[in-house]
């Protein structure tokens, strides 16, 4: 029976890998460009994006970005606290809070930053641009801007007592 090892900390989900070319003076230079999200289905969540030669590689170099960049996420029992507009860039995203039961009722890049964060509860709906990187990016700033809120209720909550 082979080894498998320890298992992992982190669940890693690759969004989009993107072909890129160059025209240069040698010929073309190809290159790829990953974007995935790792969470850890307790509350933590991070996007990484690298470029590399290769798409192992590429897919490699933007997990480790991405465990630079977690963020934690407040819960509500399975939901999110608070409802909340985001713009990032072209991307404008809404985020609902839902009962508990009703799942994940959002579209790709959205479900799989919420899914990565252990959010089981929550409605999404994307409104600016398809592209999957500025959504995935609208969805954690807005995950972000929903932990300061929840901070910012505690810090209220215990300067009038």
């Amino acid at each position: 029976m082979a080894y498998i090892g320890p298992p992992k900390e982190f669940d890693e989900t690759v969004v989009q890998i993107n072909r890129i070319s160059k025209k240069t003076k040698g010929g073309n230079q190809v290159r790829f460009s990953a974007l995935v999200v790792v969470g850890d289905r307790k509350g933590r969540v991070g996007v990484g994006i690298a470029k590399a030669t290769d798409v192992r590689n590429a897919i490699r170099k933007s997990i480790e970005a991405a465990k630079r960049k977690l963020i934690v996420v407040p819960m509500n029992g399975t939901t999110i606290p608070y409802s909340i507009r985001n713009k990032f860039s072209a991307a404008k995203i809404i985020l609902k809070p839902a009962p508990p039961g009703s799942g994940i009722i959002a579209g790709g890049p959205i479900r799989v930053v919420l899914e990565a964060a252990g959010v089981r509860d929550a409605v999404g709906k994307i409104l600016g641009t398809k592209n999957k990187i500025s959504n995935v990016y609208a969805t954690l700033t807005a995950l972000e801007k929903i932990s300061e809120m929840v901070y910012m209720k505690q810090v209220e909550k215990q300067s009038k007592s």
